[in-house]
């Protein structure tokens, strides 16, 4: 009896030291460039990049780590554009497979926690929201927005509802932007930024944009005015990429704007912005450098870097 003990003892020890090196050791990269990348982004003390055309998500905990030796967050995705976290459970949008996945934290490792299919048509955007605890998972072509509650004392989320706009069925939106109240979501094919309620989702405001600017990608807050991302115009014309400024929303159609294009390199898709660390970091798409990390005070925009 104490030998078979034994070797039921030696048996679950095997397994269960064999299931946890599946998870001690991430992949390193590998890839020496960016390939077309949507976002970088800090969680914790790690940092993130969502590396949409090598389809993965890679982190490190050091900015100066070579990218070769990033680790490899997930490869289960086609075309990821982002990521968020309430500190615990990390969200990422799986864009081409209409998909959202959820991850937790191991030792050396994320490990797959959930997956949601059939999210409307290419989720482009997600951000948790800490003043309900909720995270807002965006539909780019569908109006729709998905909003995720986390199960108490689990890390699992469930589906609380979906909030549709009609206004902007069927229309690109990249991205959206949450300030207190209200949300903001840059809508390609009306040229316009609209502002919608945060609860009830009912528009409480439209500002238009010149053609020119049509393909915008995110709206980000920076040094108290409005920067935006621009991927191309009305006709999804690249050469229009550029990065303009404005101290108000109203200022875009009254021409009351800063290009900052020639900034940041004059050439490339400028996407997604962060903050972290005292800085600001943009994603650049189609050129190199594929990020630039930079200052904004008093309308001036400087120590401006390009990485990776």
């Amino acid at each position: 009896m104490n030998c078979l003990k034994k070797i039921l003892f030696f048996c679950m020890t095997f397994i269960i030291s064999n299931i946890f090196s599946i998870c001690t050791y991430a992949a390193e990269n590998g890839y020496s460039y960016l390939l077309m990348p949507t976002q970088i982004t800090k969680i914790n003390n790690l940092y993130f990049i969502v590396d949409c055309n090598h389809n993965q998500v890679i982190y490190t905990d050091n900015l100066n780590t070579d990218l070769m030796h990033w680790k490899v967050m997930t490869r289960d995705v086609k075309k990821p554009h982002a990521i968020a976290s309430d500190g615990d459970i990390y969200m990422i949008t799986d864009t081409d497979q209409n998909r959202i996945l959820t991850f937790e934290k191991g030792y050396d490792c994320f490990r797959p926690l959930q997956t949601f299919e059939q999210i409307g048509k290419r989720p482009h955007f997600v951000d948790y929201d800490y003043s309900n605890n909720l995270f807002y998972v965006w539909s780019s072509m569908t109006g729709e927005m998905y909003l995720y509650k986390r199960i108490p004392e689990t890390k699992l989320i469930t589906l609380q509802e979906i909030k549709t706009i009609p206004e902007l069925t069927n229309c690109y939106v990249r991205s959206f932007t949450i300030l207190e109240d209200v949300i903001l979501f840059p809508a390609v094919e009306r040229s316009s930024i609209l502002m919608v309620d945060k609860n009830s989702f009912a528009v409480i405001n439209e500002y238009p944009v010149p053609n020119h600017m049509a393909g915008m990608v995110q709206i980000s807050i920076v040094d108290n005015n409005f920067l935006v991302t621009v991927s191309t115009d009305l006709q999804y014309n690249l050469q229009y990429s550029t990065v303009v400024h404005a101290q108000h929303l109203e200022d875009f159609a009254l021409g009351n704007y800063e290009d900052l294009y020639n900034l940041f390199g004059n050439n490339g898709t400028p996407y997604y912005i962060s903050y972290f660390d005292g800085s600001y970091y943009m994603i650049h798409e189609n050129a190199a450098p594929n990020i630039y990390r930079f200052h904004a005070k008093n309308g001036s925009f400087y120590d401006i870097k390009g990485l990776y």
